[in-house]
This record gives structure tokens, sequence and C-alpha cells, in this order.
């Protein structure tokens, strides 16, 4: 049993899926992304709009944990991801349901967060809002995200704490990112001797 649990977290636009699908292919450990687990979801319904897109949001997390914790039960290493936010941002306390679910296990964490300049990372949100493999389920329907809103998305997603090693990565300009060095951390952590 490897009971360890690799969380990527952080700002939106960041990097963190791309990532976590890296780390998943690298190390062999299963990975669940809450945008892709999002749309297998929303595959056949219809979602009607932002309120119901924001709902099926928190359907998705509960269902990630729920997948989650059928994994930590048996004691798998698990990487999940998502714009995870800490108590008091949203209905849910995200931050706080992860954390139950490390400490009901005994499952050691390592925490990988994202920020970087929200300008730039803004940028890069409305171009990939314009991708079809974003998935229309997690495009937003009121057409282009103000700056000031989105710097406040970013910002409210700070405080997320699950305990363990966190490990802070600006991924403003990704060629200033050593990835190579990201994932070795990780697989030391995942390796069975620690």
């Amino acid at each position: 049993m490897n009971k360890k649990i690799i969380v990527v977290c952080g700002y939106l636009a960041g990097g963190k899926s791309t990532f976590a699908k890296r780390l998943s292919k690298e190390l062999n450990v299963p990975y669940f992304i809450k945008d892709t687990f999002k749309m297998q979801l929303c595959a056949n319904i219809e979602v009607l709009n932002r309120e119901e897109k924001s709902r099926f949001s928190a359907v998705t997390f509960d269902a990630m944990m729920y997948v989650a914790e059928r994994f930590m039960e048996t004691g798998f290493p698990i990487i999940i991801e998502g714009n995870f936010a800490p108590r008091g941002i949203k209905k849910i306390d995200e931050a706080g349901v992860i954390k139950s679910l490390i400490d009901k296990y005994d499952y050691r964490a390592l925490t990988y967060k994202f920020i970087g300049d929200t300008k730039i990372l803004h940028k890069r949100f409305t171009d990939r809002e314009k991708l079809a493999e974003r998935g229309w389920v997690n495009q937003f329907d009121e057409g282009e995200i103000p700056y000031e809103k989105f710097n406040i998305w970013c910002h409210n997603l700070d405080d997320f704490n699950v305990g363990g090693i966190v490990t802070t990565i600006d991924t403003t300009d990704f060629l200033n990112v050593d990835f190579e060095i990201l994932i070795e951390t990780a697989r030391s952590f995942f390796s069975p001797e620690k």
C-alpha cells in the first residue's frame, strides 16, 4: 500500500490539468481532473445555463471525492486536480472535504499549488475558453470574463490547504518552470521507502 495523494490546485489557466496528466503518465498513478470529470458527467444530459453548470460543478466534486475515497479505502496512491476552494468561498468546503479524507485514511499529502500573474493567466484563460476541447459544460456563457472578476476568483483560492507538503509554482511563464524537478519530487514522494 502507498497511502499518498497529490493535490494539484490553484489559479485558473495555470496549467494544472496538463501537469496532472503528465504526472500520472510519468508515475503510473491514476488521476482525476475536475473539468474532464464534469464533461463526462454531463455528456448525455442537457445543462441549460450558468446556474446549472455551477450546480454540476458541485456534483462533480462530490463524485470525484466518492471515487477518490474508493481508492483511498484500498490504500492506492492518487492524483486529484481542480481549482479546489478553501472554506467560505463555495457552498462546499472543498479543502475540508479533501482534508477529512486524508485524515480518515491516514494518507500523506503533497500539494502543488499553481499561481501566477493573473493578468497573463486571464489572457490564457480567455484564449482557452474559445477552444472546443475545453468542453461546453466548462465554458462560461456570459462572454469574456472581466479581469477584475477573474483576479478575485484566482485569489479566492490562495488559502487552500489540506496539510502535508506544499510546493507553490509560478506558471506565469511555463519556460521558467522546471517540470522535471517537480516530477522527481513527486516520484520521491510516492517512493515506497518514504
